[in-house]
């Protein structure tokens, strides 16, 4: 049994929509251990990609208590968090998220090089050819394909060795083929990096790929699972 890399407890988040408090997260309690690839699915709206959110430290939530690999991430300070998210955190957005005055291969080398990587370029194109798209370096976003742009975001995320890697519904804005291609990059280098996954889906099928399920509904957690015929 891996030990635990997330752990979460009494996990709440409350906005606020037309002066009125909405509950987008309920007491979610949930630990996660390393190297498990764990989907969580459920309809839109039911807190998915906000849970993603305060995983990453991207959001702070209205209570309760995240730690990931020892630290505890509710608890960090903004200056403190940016850190921690470099060091221990891969996140890969539905919508690609590049900076479009970037190329491909200047996109994957961002993290490097804010983390004083002296080989930023070198690493970044070595990324780019394990995603096969060691040709389209020099290329910027705007002359990518939608496929291409998601597994630029791949290399980028992947290209510190985060020991966690956060999906954001990576396939949602690509083709059935397509998307089938990066969710097998996604498991071989989560393989490769023995790094723990968390991919938020609404698809069933790319939930299948996955050692446990969690199912959200309305902000709770209705289902959690292992996944039948997977390995952990």
């Amino acid at each position: 049994m891996n030990a635990v890399m997330i752990s979460i407890a009494g996990l709440s988040m409350r906005l606020s929509s037309g002066g009125r408090p909405v509950n987008v997260l309920s007491d979610i309690s949930l630990e996660v251990p390393a190297r498990q690839f764990l989907a969580i699915a459920g309809p839109s709206g039911s807190g998915k990609s906000t849970l993603l959110g305060l995983i990453a430290g991207l959001d702070r939530p209205t209570a309760g208590r995240i730690t990931v690999g020892g630290v505890e991430v509710t608890r960090l300070g903004e200056d403190a968090l940016a850190r921690f998210r470099l060091n221990t955190i891969g996140y890969i957005f539905q919508s690609f998220h590049l900076i479009p005055t970037l190329t491909a291969l200047e996109n994957v080398a961002v993290p490097l090089e804010l983390a004083g990587e002296r080989d930023a370029l070198r690493r970044a194109r070595e990324l780019l050819a394990e995603v096969g798209l060691a040709e389209r370096a020099h290329h910027y976003p705007v002359q990518l394909s939608g496929g291409e742009q998601q597994r630029v975001a791949v290399a980028r995320a992947v290209s510190r060795r985060p020991p966690v890697l956060l999906a954001d519904e990576p396939t949602g804005n690509l083709d059935s083929a397509t998307g089938k291609q990066i969710i097998d990059l996604l498991l071989a280098l989560n393989r490769n990096l023995g790094s723990t996954l968390i991919l938020v889906t609404h698809d069933a099928a790319l939930a299948a790929h996955a050692d446990r399920l969690v199912l959200l509904r309305d902000g709770r957690i209705v289902g959690d699972e292992p996944v039948n015929g997977v390995t952990p």
